[in-house]
């Protein structure tokens, strides 16, 4: 056996029958009940915690779908997989109300983990700290922007005369960030691929950064790279929980997380839209 088919079997007790490599970390398995699962390699324990209470998480909630947690330890996590179909309208509907009841469902406070969730989690390959606070502005400037825009500029990526932009946008947040909300229960890295469009016809959600956050940064993530039928999923969304007015004017201001933990992983390209969405929110 591999280490994979044997961290498998220890974790479903169930023997591996096959395996399919789909990258170096990620691989699809197949037990002896003929099911097939998704095993994924993580070279931090904090990260296989962290996705693992995630999932779980936001499956307690009863309105988005996630893979079913069929065990992890400090390497390895075993999921179910799930077999993809093509989008559709009246899927991005029903996600839309689905991911609004997920937001609904609320969380502890801004940057609160999942229960049994580390605090030192992860952001796709960026560390990312889940340090709870009470005022979203100052949070999201604290624990949110202002930690990869540091690192982005030690590493070179965005130039010490740029950062200036982005702590002005930090000092505006009070009377840029709309009405107070309550903390959401986000998944919190809502691009479009990790948004699976299944064969049952139903949208599903992998991979997430769960925390507790803003509601808008979960929509606004989604704008950010695209995602098929979103007038759809905001239509069905609005219809079960209203986002208040002038949400749009601010998805650039939400969208400078991801943007600046891009710049981080994948350099000047996305510094370059990060200062961007900043140089706007700053001039509305």
């Amino acid at each position: 056996m591999t280490a994979r088919s044997d961290a498998v079997a220890r974790l479903t007790a169930h023997e591996v029958t096959g395996e399919r490599s789909l990258s170096g970390s990620l691989a699809e398995v197949t037990l002896d009940d003929g099911r097939v699962v998704v095993v994924k390699r993580s070279g931090d324990p904090g990260a296989t915690r962290a996705e693992a209470a995630g999932l779980r998480w936001l499956a307690a909630t009863g309105t988005v779908r996630v893979p079913e947690v069929h065990g992890h330890d400090d390497d390895w996590l075993v999921v179910d997989r799930i077999p993809e179909g093509r989008p559709s309208r009246d899927a991005a509907v029903a996600f839309g109300r689905a991911l609004a009841g997920l937001h609904a469902a609320g969380a502890p406070a801004f940057g609160a983990p999942p229960p049994d969730g580390p605090a030192d989690a992860y952001i796709g390959l960026a560390p990312m700290r889940n340090e709870p606070g009470t005022d979203w502005p100052r949070w999201y400037a604290e624990h949110r922007v202002l930690p990869y825009l540091r690192r982005a500029v030690d590493q070179g990526t965005v130039r010490p005369g740029e950062a200036s932009v982005v702590e002005r946008l930090c000092e505006r947040l009070p009377e840029l960030a709309g009405p107070a909300e309550s903390p959401a229960r986000l998944h919190g890295d809502l691009w479009s691929g990790n948004v699976l469009w299944g064969a049952d016809g139903q949208v599903w959600l992998i991979d997430p950064a769960a925390h507790g956050g803003h509601r808008e940064t979960d929509l606004a993530m989604l704008r950010l790279f695209g995602c098929p039928h979103l007038e759809q999923v905001l239509d069905g969304y609005e219809e079960t929980a209203p986002l208040a007015v002038g949400w749009t004017d601010r998805v650039g201001v939400h969208q400078l997380f991801p943007l600046l933990v891009h710049t981080v992983l994948f350099g000047r390209s996305y510094a370059e839209q990060a200062l961007a969405a900043a140089r706007a929110a700053l001039a509305r």
